[in-house]
């Protein structure tokens, strides 16, 4: 298996936190080959090591990882990031050789590639935008209830290019739009920033859901899902919109619902995308069977509460879909704290608590964490690559993502593994057959351990904090 030059580093010495990819959901072959991030020391990033044998007598006294694929869980859609504004700004700004080479590692699915395979997109501005804006934006006291002057505008410069290289690459991939702001002349305070969503504008901004779809699709971009707002309960960002779950649920049920389905659009609707310190938001929504029969799932970040409030949402409403959308890392990053604690909380924690997506932050930014807003646009979010002329530098987030995404594709199935103390993991079965597990090192000691698969078995050595990848 051929390795990129950007993913070799130094010595091939532990093992950590890992997906191990097995012929037929079952043990196949003599050894278990495995790739590595070593998040303490920074050592080993990604690389695929040595061969660990499988053994035939159980390791008395080691905590064993037991996995039974005949439970099974939810579907997997992918694993990625948001392309902003700004990631799409410093794509452009490459030479077309280095951008292709770039985007080639991201979303291939060579050997050499991470294989992101799901991307969310702002729809009109977000903050890592270099400034606020929509679709429709109008001279003061305007106003375009049918969406006639409606036009993707600025992203027809960095986001449609970029979406258009990528499908190229990976025509499979999923796209979800998340708008921070309706147009400035919709809202109460008239403003990018804040403000609710006046109530006589409801089927209009209904209509700018439909336009944005169909606009995209006329430029061979499908948008497969939406969100109704970015983080709804936050209105000090710029751009940015409150939008309580009485209004959110009054304009899916009464307009935009309708709308997608007066259009025949299947683009699917979800609710929330915010923190999980307020599962009660999705859940009043859903328990409206007029606004529920148009929600296909909801969205979740995790700046506030737990992960397991996802679970809270599908126990109240299992027939409906979960999926995380958004965590940022902060600059400068740190590769010991940011990786295991994202492949905790979220590559595992997410899909053990029934989400169908795990998506980082921004996918690229600049040197200076450039471009964002002013009045609240973020200034230090680190881009899961740095991006400085044709210079690349793989950022925390970076690995996070590759290690579920090469090897958990969309179709994969969450099956059962057992819990243990310090080894925090999560299992797949893809649609090819194959098992993935992912497992975490959180002690501060290595861990020796074994993993059990029906009557096959082997035993690994994970290192303190370690990240690693695993197949037969």
């Amino acid at each position: 298996m051929m390795i990129p030059k950007s993913l070799k580093k130094r010595n091939l010495i532990s093992f950590a936190a890992f997906a191990w990819v097995l012929s037929g959901c079952s043990l196949s072959q003599p050894g278990v080959e495995n790739w590595l991030t070593n998040t303490h020391d920074g050592s080993v990033l990604f690389e695929k090591q040595l061969s660990s044998p499988l053994i035939t007598d159980h390791a008395a006294g080691l905590p064993t990882i037991e996995i039974d694929d005949n439970q099974r869980y939810q579907t997997i859609d992918g694993f990625g990031f948001t392309l902003t504004g700004g990631s799409a700004y410093h794509l452009m700004q490459m030479s077309t050789e280095a951008r292709a080479t770039l985007l080639q590692e991201l979303f291939g699915t060579e050997d050499a590639d991470i294989g992101v395979s799901y991307l969310r997109v702002s729809i009109g501005a977000s903050d890592l935008n270099a400034f606020p804006f929509s679709y429709n934006d109008l001279p003061k006291g305007q106003t375009d209830l049918e969406m006639e002057r409606f036009d993707l505008g600025p992203d027809r410069d960095d986001v449609i290019p970029v979406l258009k290289e990528i499908l190229a690459i990976y025509p499979d991939l999923k796209i979800m739009g998340s708008p921070w702001s309706p147009p400035a002349w919709m809202k109460t305070n008239n403003d990018t920033r804040g403000g609710s969503l006046k109530p006589e504008y409801y089927s209009a901004y209904a209509k700018y859901f439909v336009r944005y779809i169909e606009q995209m699709a006329a430029e061979g971009i499908r948008i497969d899902a939406v969100t109704v707002q970015n983080e709804p309960l936050h209105p000090g960002n710029n751009p940015s919109l409150l939008m309580l779950a009485n209004e959110m649920a009054d304009f899916v049920k009464n307009h935009l619902g309708p709308a997608f389905e007066q259009a025949g659009i299947a683009t699917k609707i979800f609710i929330y995308d915010h923190n999980c310190d307020r599962p009660d938001y999705p859940i009043s929504i859903l328990d409206d069977p007029d606004a529920k029969r148009f929600v296909t799932g909801s969205a979740f970040h995790l700046y506030g509460g737990t992960i397991d409030a996802l679970s809270t949402v599908h126990d109240k409403h299992p027939d409906k879909e979960l999926h995380f959308t958004e965590q940022w890392m902060g600059a400068p990053g740190d590769l010991s704290t940011d990786v295991p604690y994202h492949v905790k909380q979220l590559t595992i924690g997410a899909t053990r608590n029934w989400s169908q997506t795990v998506l980082e932050w921004n996918l690229a930014n600049g040197p200076d964490h450039s471009p964002h807003t002013d009045r609240g646009g973020c200034d230090r979010c680190l881009g899961g690559v740095t991006i400085d002329g044709d210079n690349v530098t793989r950022n925390p987030a970076y690995y996070v993502v590759a290690h579920a995404a090469k090897f958990v594709r969309p179709g994969s199935v969450r099956i059962a593994s057992n819990e243990i103390e310090g080894l925090p993991n999560v299992a797949f079965c893809t649609p090819v057959g194959k098992t993935v597990l992912i497992v975490l090192n959180e002690t501060n000691t290595s861990q020796t351990f074994c993993v059990k698969h029906g009557e096959q078995q082997f035993k690994a050595v994970l290192q303190q904090g370690a990240v690693a990848t695993y197949i037969l």
